[in-house]
């Protein structure tokens, strides 16, 4: 009998097959844990899996430091004053400026996408 608000001991599907009886379960017949496979946790990356997530942080690093230089070397060789043509009104502004904005706009839209794309597959 349990104690109300204690879950309840589970019972065997059919006689004869109650694990501890038989010492195939996690105990053996002297009552001391019987040895297991090692196993990681749930929800823990094995180590390969860590080492790919490793690699890929480490590429997408490279990756983000190649496009920032060539950004700079982009903007840094495009000094000179253009006219920026908006809705209701021209601007004239450096080149660099103009570059700089763009990039940032970009960048906005691109990380919205990747946090729209996050929550439809979570809602799946």
């Amino acid at each position: 009998m349990t104690a109300p608000g204690t879950p309840a001991e589970p019972r065997p599907s059919a006689p004869g097959t109650d694990p501890f009886a038989t010492g195939t379960g996690p105990y053996s017949s002297s009552g001391t844990p019987a040895p297991t496979p090692a196993t990681t946790r749930p929800g823990t990356p094995s180590r390969a899996r860590a080492a790919g997530r490793t690699a890929g942080l480490g590429l997408a690093l490279v990756l983000l430091i190649a496009v920032t230089v060539v950004l700079v070397l982009f903007v840094v060789f495009n000094g000179q004053t253009v006219q920026i043509s908006l809705v209701f009104t021209d601007v004239e502004a450096p080149l660099v400026l103009a570059l700089l904005i763009a990039a940032a706009l970009g960048a906005l839209v691109a990380s919205l996408g990747g946090l729209v794309l996050r929550a439809r597959r979570r809602s799946r």
